[in-house]
């Protein structure tokens, strides 16, 4: 299959997404209640596909702290859950896995939809526990985000409804306010996830490159306090603080007003359940666009910044995880992107930067 730009992975999702049915309304949980911003830009994809694409009428949200059965219900009645995609789907961070486990074990009265999630689990017990869980409902799709998750997942969930598919964030690709303009005085970003998904030979001290700047998602060092903040001071400080770092910089491309105002699908939110809490993950998205439109270049660790440079066109290295995620995930979908090399040995680095630089000359 050729799959050479991010207009076709958007037409695989489509296909794939079509597979789980349609419904006249749902409920839409894990919200990401947190300063990362891909897993931002997936609840995103996932109510744009949901209220555009699918029709369907979400008609409650919420995140795993603040999630009521009863409020759900009331809203709801016995219309089918989805559950938000990302890679959490395992036991490296494994209080999502045990909220889904919840879920799941709970409602077996109603279709349960897993929008796609890369699967990983270090304990077999773990994943003989999942298996366990999600072979007992009866009705549990669940889409995998990788060749190598479909594979998990055909042979332990066998009694589920397994579909390949790409990420939920390609659901925005060709979405206004999405662009790049090159520079070739910009600097390059090292886009460095520090957590414990980070790949040990590509700590920032082994790469040696000039002009480089290494941070990850700005949200994560300019909302030291958001867990504690109301999400109307949230929205406006994170504005404020990526609005003062691009004028610093000259290299505000997109101004906030227009992006939180008058972006062409701002009217969406007011038509959903809590409108405030996708509002919220669209501050976090203007955070992660305004962030990479500072740098000609961009290396990630982390999937979303690959596919976040992969939508708006930037030139970028893709470096592995700590396990299989970004590696399976460029090789079922995104290895024939022409502006992105994956790079698996940090002594070939250098090279695939000059060859990205000089393709963009």
């Amino acid at each position: 299959m050729t799959i050479c730009n991010p207009e076709k992975i958007k037409e695989i999702l489509h296909r794939a997404l079509e597979q789980a049915g349609t419904f006249e309304q749902c409920a839409l949980l894990d919200y990401p209640e947190h300063r990362n911003v891909g897993d931002h830009l997936i609840w995103l994809g996932s109510i744009f596909y949901l209220s555009d694409v699918a029709k369907t009428k979400i008609n409650y949200t919420a995140a795993i702290k603040n999630f009521s059965g009863s409020a759900m219900e009331k809203q709801i009645g016995k219309a089918p859950i989805f559950l938000n995609g990302g890679g959490n789907l395992g036991d490296i961070w494994p209080e999502y896995q045990a909220f889904r486990e919840h879920i799941i074990s709970k409602y077996r009265d109603r279709p349960i939809i897993i929008l796609p999630q890369s699967i990983y689990f270090a304990n077999p017990f773990n994943l003989t526990k999942a298996a366990l869980i999600f072979n007992s409902h009866p009705n549990l799709t669940l889409f995998a985000r990788d060749q190598y998750s479909y594979e998990i997942a055909l042979k332990h969930f066998y009694n589920c409804h397994i579909i390949l598919s790409p990420d939920m964030v390609f659901q925005m690709v060709e979405m206004p306010g999405l662009s790049f303009q090159s520079n070739s005085e910009l600097p390059i970003l090292y886009h460095c996830r520090q957590d414990k998904e980070l790949e040990p030979s590509f700590v920032s001290a082994s790469i040696n490159l000039p002009n480089l700047i290494v941070e990850d998602w700005l949200s994560f060092k300019l909302l030291e306090k958001f867990d504690d903040l109301p999400v109307a001071v949230e929205l406006q400080q994170l504005s404020q603080k990526v609005g003062q770092r691009n004028s610093e910089t000259n290299q505000e491309s997109v101004s906030w007003h227009k992006w939180y105002y008058h972006h062409p699908y701002v009217a969406k939110f007011n038509q959903l359940y809590n409108p405030s809490v996708h509002q919220k993950a669209w501050a976090f998205m203007y955070s992660g666009i305004q962030q990479f439109q500072q740098y000609r270049l961009v290396i990630t660790n982390r999937l979303h910044g690959h596919i976040l440079c992969t939508l708006l066109g930037i030139p970028h290295i893709f470096l592995p995880n700590s396990y299989h995620k970004n590696k399976m995930f460029y090789e079922t979908w995104t290895s024939q992107i022409p502006f992105c090399r994956f790079v698996k040995d940090a002594s070939e680095l250098e090279a695939n930067v000059r060859e990205l630089l000089d393709e963009a000359l």
